[in-house]
């Protein structure tokens, strides 16, 4: 199966969680929205003035300047109406302020000269000079954001500007992660001749530790049939999501799709073309969705990074997705083809067509995380391609932010 139809078939088979949940704006970082927001009311909701200056009316400067007006208010921003300004006369005025009846008009301090209680006025101002008109920014009732809009720090101010103090956001999706092999040990810990330090561990539960997700469970899996039939079980009965490492290909220690077998789960797919991360499986455990990463740290990722994202997106209704781009190569790519290559790459400027140009390892390695932290997102190589020249157009998907 292609990534584009592995991608389709979840698409097509995964739905929205149940359930909704409301909070208040200030713990709803990351979360998804239920319900559209819309305005209570306009924005901003008086007129104000853009900046410290004076507010008059124009219409009172008639003939030839210089004009001498009468300062007969002085307005804070947060104070109540002042008193209407009669003719010739203006008010000293602040950032944020309200601009008092009468004034169609606020001149910087810097254009005026302040002489005791009255202003000499030399230029003529145009009206509505230096004044954020009431509702300019968005009127009472409109739809400010859309439902599925995960909210991040500049949806977050377009709720408030909205005066949205509380949303509705889908209830967070319960994520278990079961990590298989008896060769794994803690990372930084003894560890005898043949083991391995634990990297798909701390590495998942960090992709996991979103605000959207709650990670019901981080389990190391028992290496037998029977207990992972039992663990797998267990952890499909209490979560929307299972994620599984390792044990998904067809040898003898490879329990984890015959536990699911057992226990009467539909495999919707067993394997992608793409290297690395080619045993990548997705199914159903009764209720609850399946996941199934390779054992690979490097797999295990790049895997994530393009089915464990999009399966986490139609659960929680996100209607953002991370989008490819194209970009050129930063060096010459030989390689074996037959798959679709998934290559970390980085971001290092753009060329003289200003083009985006990436660079990446000579080679993939399933096993190998080193080269990660320097990685801005995946490259995708073609399938049926052996060589490509520098400079070539590829298409490169970034890494989801957390």
């Amino acid at each position: 199966m292609t990534i584009d139809a592995a991608l389709d078939l979840i698409g097509h088979c995964v739905t929205i969680v149940d359930g909704m949940e409301d909070i208040c704006l200030g713990k709803a970082l990351g979360r998804v929205l239920a319900d559209p927001v819309s305005s209570r009311s306009m924005s901003p909701p008086f007129d104000n003035a853009a900046m410290d200056g004076f507010a008059f009316s124009s219409a009172a400067l008639r003939g030839d300047g210089p004009w001498v007006l009468d300062v007969a208010a002085r307005i804070q921003a947060g104070q109540s109406s002042a008193m209407p300004l009669a003719d010739l006369q203006a008010a000293q005025i602040f950032t944020g302020a309200k601009v008092p009846e009468g004034a169609d008009v606020v001149m910087m301090q810097e254009e005026v000269k302040r002489m005791g209680k009255t202003i000499r006025v030399a230029t003529r101002p145009t009206p509505g000079l230096n004044i954020r008109r009431a509702g300019s920014e968005m009127e009472a009732g409109v739809t400010v954001l859309e439902t599925g809009r995960r909210l991040d720090a500049r949806a977050i101010a377009a709720c408030a500007a909205a005066g949205a103090g509380s949303i509705t956001v889908r209830r967070r999706l319960r994520v278990a992660l079961l990590v298989t092999g008896n060769e794994i040990r803690t990372a930084g810990t003894l560890r005898a001749e043949a083991q391995i330090w634990d990297v798909n561990t701390p590495m998942l539960t960090g992709v996991l530790t979103q605000p959207q997700i709650d990670i019901v469970a981080v389990e190391q899996g028992i290496d037998s049939r029977d207990g992972l039939f039992l663990q797998i079980a267990e952890l499909a009965a209490n979560a929307d999501l299972v994620v599984t490492t390792g044990g998904i290909s067809v040898g003898e220690e490879d329990h984890i799709k015959p536990a699911l077998s057992a226990l009467g789960g539909d495999i919707h797919f067993s394997g992608v073309a793409i290297k690395p991360g080619k045993p990548v499986s997705f199914g159903r455990i009764r209720r609850a969705w399946w996941l199934g990463l390779p054992g690979n740290p490097l797999s295990a990722f790049v895997t994530w990074q393009l089915f464990g994202t999009a399966i986490v997106a139609r659960l929680t209704g996100e209607t953002e997705r991370v989008t490819r781009r194209h970009v050129v190569t930063g060096a010459a790519i030989s390689r074996k083809p037959g798959r679709c290559e998934l290559r970390p790459a980085t971001g290092v400027g753009f060329d003289g067509q200003g083009r985006e140009v990436v660079t990446f390892d000579a080679e993939t390695h399933s096993g190998h995380v080193r080269g990660l932290p320097s990685a801005d997102g995946l490259i995708f190589l073609p399938a049926d391609c052996d060589f490509m020249p520098e400079g070539a157009l590829v298409e490169f998907q970034p890494f989801c932010r957390n």
